[in-house]
């Protein structure tokens, strides 16, 4: 078994674990919660809270209605439960909490609640409590967390963390071995990192290094040099690019002077790619990022239908395509009707996977202005290609088939169907690879394009086609 097979079951494992784990909690929470009573069971409710991770809480707490998940925070064991709580938790939990929790509680809360944590947590509080926060927790931690509030939400400044290890080439490992015990609230998997006196970024020491050698040994002499690092300006897909390709375990943020400012963890940047992930999604399906499943009627509307409405125009397009065809007699333009649904299956199918191939390469990195060209050749032809063999064996199948009698030619719509849909399935690929270039070129995120954009055009473009090869295919059999 390969490390490839091993890493795919050691997956599998884990969400079936995790996903148990979400099925028991979710039972156990709509037991507690009892619905025909509207009551809550606070006695099953704190057995529930000390009986399990306030992580698995964090994500079990959704099953419950928005007005009774303070009640499970309220009676989480600890302080620092509560913390990883309200990180770990959802937008929905996080509003409800906020709308119940006084001033001291908030303070206590963040007060435990690292920088870097704290400053994403804030999103989802409304403006005029954030000020009041601000107001009541320390003020050097308040101007911190204004400071990454105001930084791109996209930027390696939001990812990274101003909490870490760092120290001068002269000191030895027993002196940074003293003060990493006296901070335990530092995270020491973030990696320990080595100045000049200058405050400059020289290099990094790995964990085993500070083991296996003697106390009184310079860290100048174990420490190694850092191949990887970023400004705070660069972006979220850079930073995922780069732990991606280097498998970096945590990457370096350093200034114009190649001062150290902070430190992107791998898990923060595992979360940058869900929510990557989660925005690339929501556009491809034209809708916005920020939906909870609590929205009012309204909101779920006005976050749908303006893409809607573009796919309704094309639409009523569409219809007038058909019926300037439909004008011209003759029963085979009249049956190749039928096989409308089928032509646009197949090219809008062919044109969003390519757009989504095109897409997902441009979030990560892997489509540069050198292998661009080369892309668009493969996906223009793999279209073709595909196109012509599904042509090919529609046409046969048709030829075969008794879908068609009376005096029509037996060649006439296997031709009209099989060209049709290999002149389609190309436009489809052609219009795939083209609107996510296009977005890109004037600025605008090409996800929107692998969705209803695509969708709409495509059905009126290759069904323009499709008719057009069908009216002249026809001219040559009558």
């Amino acid at each position: 078994m390969d490390c490839d097979e091993r890493r795919d079951e050691t997956a599998a494992s884990t969400e079936s674990r995790t996903g148990k784990i979400d099925d028991v909690l979710k039972e156990r929470l709509e037991n507690a919660f009892q619905k025909q009573t509207s009551k809550v069971c606070l006695h099953d409710l704190v057995k529930i809270a000390c009986q399990h991770s306030p992580i698995d809480l964090a994500y079990a707490v959704s099953n419950l209605p928005p007005h009774v998940r303070p009640i499970l925070y309220h009676n989480l064991p600890s302080r620092d439960a509560k913390v990883d709580f309200v990180v770990n938790t959802d937008r929905d939990t996080r509003l409800a909490l906020f709308r119940q929790m006084d001033e001291e509680e908030l303070k206590k809360l963040f007060h435990r609640m690292p920088i870097d944590e704290a400053a994403w947590v804030v999103e989802d509080m409304p403006e005029r409590r954030f000020r009041r926060l601000m107001d009541v927790i320390d003020p050097r931690k308040a101007s911190r967390i204004r400071e990454l509030r105001a930084q791109d939400r996209k930027s390696a400044s939001r990812l990274m963390s101003s909490e870490f290890f760092a120290f001068t080439m002269d000191m030895t490992i027993e002196e940074a071995c003293h003060y990493i015990r006296d901070h335990p609230h530092i995270d020491f998997t973030k990696g320990i990192f080595i100045l000049n006196h200058a405050r400059e970024l020289q290099g990094h020491v790995p964990s085993r290094n500070m083991l296996i050698n003697a106390p009184d040994t310079p860290l100048r002499q174990v420490m190694r040099p850092v191949t990887h690092k970023v400004s705070p300006e660069a972006t979220r897909e850079e930073v995922i690019d780069i732990v991606e390709r280097y498998k970096v375990s945590s990457l370096p943020v350093v200034d114009i002077d190649n001062d150290l400012v902070g430190v992107i963890a791998y898990e923060d940047v595992v979360e940058a790619m869900e929510d990557l992930a989660d925005e690339t999604l929501a556009r491809m399906t034209g809708t916005q990022e920020k939906y909870t499943s609590h929205d009012s009627i309204l909101r779920r509307f006005l976050s749908r239908s303006p893409w809607l409405i573009f796919t309704l125009l094309a639409g009523l397009v569409n219809v007038g395509v058909m019926s300037s065809f439909s004008r011209h007699k003759g029963a085979v333009l009249a049956f190749a009707l039928f096989f409308v649904p089928l032509i646009n299956g197949m090219s809008g199918n062919i044109g969003l996977q390519c757009s989504t191939v095109l897409v997902r390469s441009m979030a990560l990195g892997g489509f540069s202005a050198g292998s661009r060209r080369q892309t668009i050749g493969r996906e223009l032809l793999s279209g073709l290609c595909i196109g012509g063999v599904f042509g090919v064996l529609c046409a046969g199948l048709l030829c075969v088939s008794n879908l068609f009698q009376g005096n029509l030619d037996p060649l006439a719509i296997p031709a009209i169907i099989g060209t049709g849909l290999i002149g389609s399935c190309f436009a489809g690929t052609l219009l795939g690879v083209s609107a996510p270039l296009f977005f890109a070129k004037i600025g605008v995120d090409p996800a929107i394009a692998a969705g209803p954009i695509v969708t709409a055009l495509n059905d009126f473009l290759s069904m323009t086609i499709y008719f057009a090869i069908a009216w002249g295919v026809s001219t040559l059999f009558f």
